[in-house]
């Protein structure tokens, strides 16, 4: 007769799976709210369950041995099925509930998200938020998230997605630095003015500035004498009036708005629509997901 399984032998595959997916019994721990010292312990208990070495340890690395790397992938499928199974059940509440976990960049957590949460906190109170913002993209089956917001073409097709609203790349000035170095009246003319540009902290490279000229789109790079790695610090040098700088339009609405920047090339500025709402298949059905997207749609 087969040994049922225990809740402990669960917690070791739970702890295996993360540390696995993650790199880290550190990272698996923040991932799990556990300690470190808790995952590792899990763990060993499992490799003496299955008198098999699941990971080879170093003070820097931890990778899978042959046989770890098998369970691994064996593991993340029982674990989805169990999501299924607990999504299925939260389907069945008419009311959401419980905690729904949303992943985005910094800007369209801070422009886009904040809104939309306070609206959908105000309908569903039995809802909790956990926003993760960082500009790392995440596994979302692999570090439970239920929801995430991206910018840029998809690349995983086994996430069910829905597009947002179009925005528009364009370019902005302080009221003060056009008043002092004057307006621009065509992108050639930036060569001949202070720019703020945007790094990429994944790539280090630094954002080629679309416009949309006699109805081709051309980018320019134009010579910046600041460049910085953060777009709310784009926003920020700009309004402070470092020179003129690009942003999406949902990020410079709120300074726009308080007269910090005005519109500069407008014309010449581009219309994108890749802002995409993804989830897995697993939260198909999740009440609090579908709910948060209708909400969102209707903020913005």
């Amino acid at each position: 007769m087969k040994e049922p399984i225990g809740f402990e032998r669960l917690s070791g595959l739970i702890a295996f799976a993360r540390a696995g997916s993650l790199g880290s019994y550190r990272a698996a721990a923040r991932s799990l709210s556990i300690s470190p010292s808790a995952v590792s312990k899990s763990i060993q208990r499992l490799e003496r369950h299955f008198g098999l070495a699941l990971f080879t340890r170093t003070t820097r690395s931890l990778t899978f041995t042959a046989e770890g790397r098998d369970l691994h992938a064996r593991v993340l499928i029982l674990l989805r099925q169990a999501e299924e199974i607990e999504q299925l059940a939260k389907s069945a509440r008419s009311e959401p509930a419980g905690t729904l976990r949303i992943a985005a960049s910094l800007p369209v957590g801070l422009h886009m998200l904040a809104p939309a949460i306070t609206e959908f906190r105000s309908r569903f109170p039995k809802v909790m938020i956990d926003l993760r913002l960082s500009d790392q993209m995440v596994n979302l089956v692999e570090e439970g998230i239920d929801l995430a917001i991206r910018i840029g073409e998809l690349s995983d097709s086994s996430l069910l997605s829905r597009r947002l609203m179009p925005y528009t790349l364009c370019c902005y000035a302080s009221p003060d630095y056009l008043a002092r170095h004057g307006t621009p009246l065509h992108p050639d003319e930036l060569a001949e003015h202070e720019t703020v540009n945007l790094r990429y902290q994944g790539s280090g490279q630094a954002l080629r500035w679309p416009f949309r000229i006699s109805g081709k789109e051309i980018e320019l790079l134009p010579p910046s004498a600041v460049i910085v790695d953060a777009s709310e610090a784009v926003l920020a040098a700009m309004a402070a009036g470092a020179g003129i700088g690009m942003a999406a339009s949902f990020v410079a609405a709120p300074r726009v708005s308080r007269q910090e920047l005005v519109p500069v090339l407008s014309e010449f500025a581009v219309t994108r629509r890749n802002i995409t709402a993804v989830w897995p298949e697993s939260r198909r059905s999740h009440p609090a997901v579908r709910a948060f997207l209708d909400v969102l749609i209707e903020v913005r």
